[in-house]
């Protein structure tokens, strides 16, 4: 039998911190917290709550065009990071479908925002799943449902605060830092067939003691029309950043053009 959606409400309410209950109870769709919980978010948030991966949600750490992240904790008492995708947002349609068109894993995407936003969920899940699988440090994924994505949450030390972007936070050891994502950038490629599509220093979270990379929509398969191009893209502009740290780092050229040579390699083995 459906649920009304105040059924949906009391339920999720009780999950939050109780100094939000009641203004989350004044609100028929969650308004006074945030846009983002309309019906079938407040659905995918009960069967994630329902199924045991979600325990209580709190506030926004991170929020942008397209998604807002907030913390919460699994029923251990686990952090989360739990990532709502915006569905009212024109965003995905104008500026996402070209990661999604071309890639083999995702031949059938409807044209409505929804379907889109789903799809994109879902890939972002999808290649957290595999970077994770290779050896990239990447948040680890524990679920997802229509339009939510659950991960690890990931702290610069203290609870329910996301670690900083090297942006902000630069690596004390630079040299250092330039080796592991090269390394990472080199292992998803060859070995995880995957590229991130959209890396920077605006999307490596510097934790103090390891450098993890997040933003993992935006990433394609290697069979996709655009990889290479979008490969070319994170090698110079990851080198570009730490050469103005001071790193003494490879010809971007030269060590993209090294990536196609041992995939192709590999791919005749």
């Amino acid at each position: 039998m459906p649920r009304k959606i105040e059924d949906i409400e009391d339920i999720i309410a009780k999950k939050l911190p109780k100094s939000k209950y009641k203004r989350i109870k004044d609100s028929r769709l969650f308004e006074v917290v945030e846009e983002v919980f309309d019906y079938p978010t407040l659905m995918a948030l009960y069967d994630l709550i329902n199924k045991g991966i979600i325990e209580t949600i709190y506030g926004v750490v991170a929020s942008g065009k397209e998604a807002r992240i907030y913390w919460a904790e699994d029923p251990e008492g686990n952090d989360l990071a739990v990532k709502i995708f915006l569905v009212s947002t024109a965003e995905f349609r104008r500026g996402r479908l070209k990661y999604i068109e071309g890639d083999p894993r995702f031949k059938r995407v409807g044209r409505k925002i929804r379907d889109i936003v789903r799809a994109w969920c879902s890939k972002e899940f999808r290649n957290l799943k595999r970077a994770y699988e290779v050896g990239v440090r990447v948040p680890r994924p524990i679920a997802f449902k229509d339009n939510v994505l659950v991960m690890e949450f990931i702290s610069g030390g203290e609870r329910g605060v996301p670690a900083p972007a090297i942006k902000d936070y630069p690596p004390e050891d630079p040299e250092e830092a330039y080796l592991t994502i090269r390394r990472y950038i080199e292992t998803l490629y060859l070995e995880g067939d995957l590229v991130h599509a959209d890396l920077s220093e605006y999307n490596i979270l510097n934790t103090g003691s390891e450098l993890v990379i997040i933003d993992w929509g935006s990433a394609v398969h290697v069979r996709h029309p655009h990889a290479e191009e979008f490969l070319r893209h994170d090698i110079y502009t990851v080198f570009r950043y730490f050469d103005r740290l001071g790193v003494e780092t490879d010809d971007p050229e030269e060590f993209f053009k090294t990536l196609l040579r041992k995939k192709l390699d590999i791919s005749r083995a």
